[in-house]
């Protein structure tokens, strides 16, 4: 049976972990992703410290720098500063005792050439495949981003099913809104799927929208999931608390979380 998560907000760390008791939640930790905070190493260091101090649900998780991240470039300047990105997210990951980091695929949907497309694939495999090994107690989870099918997803993870550590990070949000129905993604990943984010849009942009505040039909969510990942954790992916308690209540009351 899949785990929720929920994101865990700072300023009202008590509220986030109330909830995390009350439902049974995991954390995701969103504080790490940009920029601004990675290169504050003060910054950094203590809000590490401040989540450290917490007693926090044991099923953890956290976003990866994703801002600008091209570690595929041919300006290999550009690809050296994303795998430190990259790096620098593992090694908080650790910090903090997550099962995984995510990380996003990054590609540019209008570039289709083969040659573009290739290049993709050798060196996120080269470079997730060295990762992987370098943080062995640390999944390494690829969502998809501005992905417009699952065909460059699909065959990486498959290169990659030998690496324990790896796996894909369905974005239901994201493949919803895409050019491919979203009951293809999730049928052509589903043997890859170990971690999940849900929230709810209008059918065209990405809202990040309270669950059940749009119009995903989330009766076809718990199909999929009973069917192709049971045991992918799933992170509720709204960040304002209010918006996480009106989701909650609304998975509640769908049954999301059994009888």
């Amino acid at each position: 049976m899949s785990k929720y998560f929920i994101i865990p907000n700072k300023d009202q760390i008590d509220e986030t972990l109330t909830l995390c008791k009350e439902y049974g939640l995991g954390v995701e930790f969103n504080d790490f992703f940009t920029p601004k905070m990675l290169l504050n190493e003060p910054a950094c260091k203590e809000r590490i410290a401040f989540y450290q101090g917490l007693e926090l649900p044991d099923m953890r998780t956290s976003h990866g720098d994703f801002f600008d991240v091209i570690l595929f470039s041919e300006d290999e300047e550009i690809a050296a500063i994303s795998k430190a990105r990259i790096r620098k997210s593992m090694e908080i990951g650790e910090e903090l005792g997550v099962q995984g980091v995510i990380f996003h695929t990054n590609t540019e949907p209008f570039l289709t050439a083969d040659y573009y497309r290739k290049n993709w694939h050798d060196r996120n495999e080269a470079f997730f495949r060295e990762i992987c090994k370098d943080f062995p107690k640390v999944n390494v989870y690829l969502e998809n981003m501005f992905d417009q099918n699952p065909a460059d997803l699909k065959n990486l993870a498959e290169s990659m099913k030998d690496v324990e550590n790896f796996g894909v990070c369905l974005d239901y949000a994201h493949a919803s809104i895409s050019k491919t129905p979203v009951e293809v993604w999730v049928k052509e990943l589903a043997p890859f799927i170990r971690h999940v984010h849900i929230n709810d849009n209008d059918g065209m942009n990405d809202l990040h929208l309270s669950v059940g505040d749009g119009i995903t039909n989330w009766e076809n969510f718990l199909s999929f999931q009973k069917e192709y990942f049971p045991d992918a954790t799933v992170l509720i992916e709204t960040t304002p608390l209010e918006n996480q308690k009106k989701s909650l209540i609304f998975m509640k009351e769908h049954g999301f979380f059994g009888e």
